[in-house]
């Protein structure tokens, strides 16, 4: 294969998007493709530490920043619109540069809406079909759909039918969106071990509102017996570990640790990003979620799941460490069963 060259460039709005994106690199090495790794901020960093070998361009960011309080969180969101549509305008002319001056078979965006280029197939992978945001949801919906067009085809990590984890986020009448269910994206795989952890607290999202939820939860864990593991989602240049009486705290932990972690844990308390969302259902565990304030996309999924009796939740404010008993009372996430069938879908990029 000549040009077997393909872009990956995930959004930095977490690290959801990073960590979804890590099977999508191993198999795409191991189909015979090159990938590039393309982002910015924490995103970009932790892909450097998982695929050290693998070549990095850091792109503009997208900047969005997010208010303290869930009230305000549309409306900051808004404001900072027009300044993201110029970020996407720049992000494509770069990115088409980038197509030009590495010879690219193509491009695999994660939810980076300006990471296409006509000269080649690309792919828009995202659990989003529809944005919910309240009484702007149909606007914002529009908008979003606008963008995905561009795109040679749109890659849903989720399953087309019922059962499935995304509902109406990732499932769309619109008759002119024709995306491909390619089914659930996890890095991690469910084994058999030894419980080490009553409680794991895997921490991530963008600021202010990940430090505001680690400095609630470090006070309500002062109150808790269990053995705790605590992943502050903390992207830094080493790693580091402190243990404060039954908890054990890390900045961040790798593919590797944080798979043995979350099988030997038996409650994950963490937000309900649909990248963890599909993790815990890929190692079908027990979880208690504490959605972002104010974000639409994560409270719909966090009331899904409750509703379904999978997994039950508290918004921030008002979360006490008692609550956590309710995660037993509930089954749990279990995984959605479908292969996904990577030959198929890399031919998008086959050379005719």
């Amino acid at each position: 294969m000549q040009n077997n060259k393909i872009l990956v460039a995930p959004l930095n709005r977490g690290l959801g998007h990073a960590t979804r994106c890590i099977p999508v690199i191993d198999a795409l090495e191991n189909h015979g493709f090159e990938p590039i790794i393309a982002s910015d901020g924490t995103t970009l960093e932790l892909l450097k530490k998982e695929f050290p070998h693998l070549k990095t361009i850091e792109l503009p960011g997208y900047h969005a920043e997010y208010a303290k309080t869930g009230a305000f969180f549309k409306l900051k969101i808004l404001l900072q619109m027009p300044r993201m549509f110029l970020a996407i305008r720049h992000e494509n002319k770069l990115v088409c540069n980038i197509v030009k001056e590495h010879n690219l078979a193509g491009i695999i965006s994660d939810s980076r809406l300006g990471a296409y280029c006509k000269n080649v197939p690309t792919v828009f992978l995202t659990h989003q079909l529809n944005i919910l945001s309240g009484s702007t949801t149909a606007l914002a919906t529009k908008i979003h759909q606008y963008f995905l067009r561009r795109f040679t085809q749109c890659w849903v990590p989720d399953v087309e039918t019922s059962p499935n984890l995304s509902g109406k986020l990732g499932h769309t009448e619109d008759p002119g969106i024709k995306p491909k269910y390619i089914g659930l994206l996890s890095r991690l795989h469910k084994k058999t071990t030894e419980k080490q952890y009553s409680l794991m607290v895997l921490l991530s999202g963008g600021e202010p509102q990940r430090t505001e939820l680690e400095e609630k939860l470090r006070a309500e864990l002062k109150k808790y017996n269990g053995k705790t593991l605590f992943v502050q989602g903390l992207i830094e240049p080493e790693q580091k570990m402190v243990k404060e009486g039954n908890t054990l705290f890390y900045n961040y932990m790798n593919t590797a640790q944080i798979e043995e972690a979350m099988n030997q844990s038996e409650v994950v308390l963490c937000r309900p990003s649909y990248t963890n969302v599909m993790d815990l259902a890929k190692l079908c565990k027990k979880a208690f979620f504490i959605p972002v304030p104010g974000e639409y996309e994560q409270e719909y999924l966090a009331k899904k799941l409750k509703r379904s009796n999978t997994v039950p939740y508290a918004l921030q404010d008002n979360f006490k460490i008692k609550n956590l008993g309710k995660a037993h009372m509930y089954k749990g996430l279990k995984s959605v069963e479908c292969a996904i069938k990577w030959k198929d879908l890399f031919s998008l990029f086959e050379s005719k």
